[in-house]
Formats: structure tokens, sequence, C-alpha cells
């Protein structure tokens, strides 16, 4: 390691974080309010309380690293730069989105930003990002690859496996679990002997640690820690970010599993009132910068909405397309 990476939290980058986190806050307001209307169909996983990890972590990533997502995924989504119009179109089931409607809210792709996709199978990203890995590694590339999921997914084979072939191959994976306490409505104490996810790595010798995932700060630098490692070793890394998704597993959950108490006092630590809170004390943000920002989120999701609503569905004639590969992409 050439020494600890640094974040200069200046006025600039402090407020950038703050816009990432409140624009996928806001973003999913507006579909959480578009599904009740029945504008988005299917099912939808909203991230609420979770935005630091995304935010976080893509600030460690650069342009020729490759992401691949869970279903809770708009957040990583946005966070990566995929446009909000194209991510509102897919949402809608229109042929503008970026997957021509056919994935919807869990399996959102993007090539141009190497988002690899959302994946609706419980850790099943996971072995999708080994191959992925392994390919930039024969060819001579120094990219990582991060592989988010949820801590459910530490009870699926996919994710021994893949930490094991991960490990045994030196693939240059950053593995990110976004530890949210519950596998849909069961608790992670009740499901896991080892509720610390990070300690699994070692049975792997892989390296590991956990991170606040309700501070984007830290994850941040635990991010650009990690990342510097890999791309230097091309070893894995596992990085546990402890979480807290304030709404329910998904719109169709009646999320009975948990009191308002518990809810009430994890809301206490939302991510996006705690970085700002920050900012104001250090001077580095003012009400008119929060209008300003909230003003600018506004607008764009205005617009991305409009973009949705005005566009059309896939024709009739073209739904037997992508069944099979047509001709294999340069």
């Amino acid at each position: 390691m050439t020494g600890a990476p640094k974040v200069h939290l200046d006025r600039a980058h402090g407020l950038r974080l703050l816009r990432e986190m409140l624009r996928i806050r806001r973003f999913e307001e507006k579909c959480a309010e578009l599904y009740q209307a029945q504008k988005i169909r299917g099912f939808l996983h909203l991230c609420d309380g979770e935005e630091a990890i995304s935010v976080g972590v893509m600030q460690a990533l650069g342009p020729d690293d490759w992401v691949v997502a869970t279903y809770r995924e708009h957040g990583q989504a946005l966070a990566r730069g995929v446009p909000m119009r194209a991510l509102m179109a897919e949402m809608y089931g229109r042929l503008e989105g970026c997957c021509r409607g056919r994935g919807g809210s869990m399996h959102i792709f993007d090539r141009a930003t190497r988002f690899l996709g959302g994946n609706a199978i419980v850790g099943g990203g996971l072995p999708l990002a080994l191959g992925v890995a392994l390919a930039d590694r024969m060819q001579g590339r120094r990219t990582v690859t991060a592989c988010f999921f949820g801590e459910g997914a530490a009870d699926e084979g996919e994710f021994h496996e893949s930490l094991n072939l991960a490990q045994l191959w030196r693939l240059p994976v950053l593995f990110v679990c976004e530890n949210n306490r519950y596998s849909m409505g069961t608790p992670l104490a009740v499901a896991e002997a080892e509720p610390e996810i990070w300690r699994k790595a070692a049975a792997y010798r892989m390296s590991g640690e956990a991170v606040d995932g309700m501070d984007v700060v830290a994850v941040e630098v635990a991010a650009r820690r990690a990342a510097e490692r890999i791309r230097e070793t091309g070893a894995p890394h596992l990085m546990e970010c402890l979480t807290y998704r304030f709404r329910a597993h998904s719109m169709f959950d009646a999320q009975l599993y948990r009191t308002k108490e518990e809810v009430t006092a994890w809301r206490a630590r939302d991510p996006i009132p705690r970085l700002s809170a920050w900012l104001v004390q250090v001077g580095h943000l003012h009400e008119a910068d929060l209008a300003r920002i909230e003003a600018e989120i506004g607008a764009e999701i205005e617009d991305a909405v409009a973009y949705a609503e005005a566009g059309t569905p896939e024709p009739v004639e073209e739904l037997e397309r992508f069944v099979t590969m047509e001709a294999v992409p340069s």
C-alpha cells in the first residue's frame, strides 16, 4: 500500500455527496408516489436510508470499473451515473428506458456506465462479478468490479463459492454487503450463527472490514482504501456496510416484523441530515445552497417523469427480440 487514501471534504465535495444522496432519496419518494398511482407496476424495492453506501462507494470507482447491483438498485444506478430519464422510463416500462422497458425496477442495466444490472435472484450477482473480474484480469486491466449484495445473500451458496474463487484466483472484486439487518422479514440474528458478515472473509483468507453505512464519508474512505488495495494487489476485499432501510422490504410488505420505535431510532441516524448538520457546522452549507439543490433535483425529477409519461411501449412485434442473441457485441 502507498498509504491510506484521504478524503478532502471541502465545500464542493461535501455538497456533491449531499446532492447525490438527496437525489436518490427524492427520486425514490417520487417512485413510491407513482407506484401508488399505478404508473409504476410490478415489484418496487426502495433504498431510503441506504443512500450513503452507493454514493460513498461510487467515489472510489473510475469510469473503467464495473458495478454489479442488487434488485434494490435505483440508488446504485443513479450514483453510478445512469441517466434519470432512462431510469424513470424503464420503471414505466417504456421503450425509451435503459432496457427498453423490459427490466423494470429490478433489472436496471446501462452499458455506457458499466452498470451491469440489478439481479432479482438473491446472491445471483456474485458469480457474475467474478466472471467480469476474471475477464479484466486475463486482459491485464487494473480495474475493480464492485459487487453489491444484501446480508441475506450470505446464506446462499453463491456467496461462499464466490468468495472462495475470488481469493483462490486473486480476482479484483470489491464485495459490498449492504447489511440492513433484515433478509426480507427475517432478523439477521435469527438467520446467522455469525451475524458479522465481514468476519466470513477470514474463512477464505480474504481481507474484510465493517463500516458505518449511515456515514457517507466513512463509506467513501473505506471504499477508496479497498479499491486502492485491490488495484495494487489484485486480491478481493469484503466490505460490510451496516445500514437500515427506512421503508419496508418492498411496496407489498406489511412490515410487521419490526417496531415503530426501532425504525424511529434508526431514522435518527439518517445519513442525509447527518451530513447536512456537519456541513452547516463547518460553514460549507447554507440555506440558499440547500434550496438550490432541492430545486434542481425537483426539476430533474419532473423532467424524468414527463419523459417517461411521453414514452412508448415496445411494439408487440418486437417482443420476441433478445430471447436469443442476434450478434456478438464487438
